[in-house]
């Protein structure tokens, strides 16, 4: 079983945060886009339980992940995740997205970003940051390490000490589908 440990912030200064990284050491990789489908389980209510299943499409490669519910409390977003790949092509979502609405699961909303990658080397881990230009909700960067369960309170203290060490402050525990569909239901 593995844990996704992650902090996500809006920012507001692009440049200065990428300088902040760049001085780490870190190398910010090229924009590629991802298309994030999810869906909404036929028998529980995936927003009331703070899961969700989406497939992720991303230069030709698809994913599709189970997120478990949040276990922090704390300003980290700490959850169970599976995510399995699918075959390649972008012929090859649609089939499996058939596949789920036949077992009864519906398609809630796509989230679409331009996600720039980098890693950074922090207090001996490999941190991936990514910096995320959301449709819609505008700039964040994440800050995630994936770890066994023995290891999510020391990957914890990782993330916040890397997000201090970066000026990031206010973060964000929604995730982007909660983000979109409350300004969706807010115009």
């Amino acid at each position: 079983m593995i844990f996704e440990v992650e902090q996500k912030f809006e920012v507001s200064d692009t440049d200065v945060l990428e300088r902040a990284i760049s001085a780490l050491g870190a190398v910010i990789g090229a924009s590629v886009t991802q298309v994030d489908r999810y869906f909404a389980h036929p028998s529980r209510d995936f927003s009331a339980t703070d899961e969700a299943l989406r497939i992720r499409s991303v230069a030709g490669d698809n994913f599709i992940t189970y997120k478990g519910p949040k276990l922090s409390k704390t300003t980290t977003k700490t959850r169970r995740e599976i995510e399995l790949p699918l075959h390649p092509g972008s012929d090859q979502v649609a089939p499996f997205a058939e596949l789920l609405e036949a077992l009864g699961f519906r398609e809630v909303r796509t989230v679409r970003k331009q996600r720039r990658h980098a890693t950074i080397r922090w207090q001996g881990r490999t941190v991936e940051a990514v910096l995320d230009r959301v449709d819609t909700l505008g700039m964040f960067i994440e800050l995630e390490l994936i770890v066994d369960p023995k290891d999510v309170e020391s990957a914890q203290e990782t993330i916040l000490a890397l997000a201090q060490e970066l000026s990031l402050s206010k973060p964000e525990r929604r995730s982007y589908l909660e983000m979109v569909m409350e300004k969706e239901n807010a115009s």
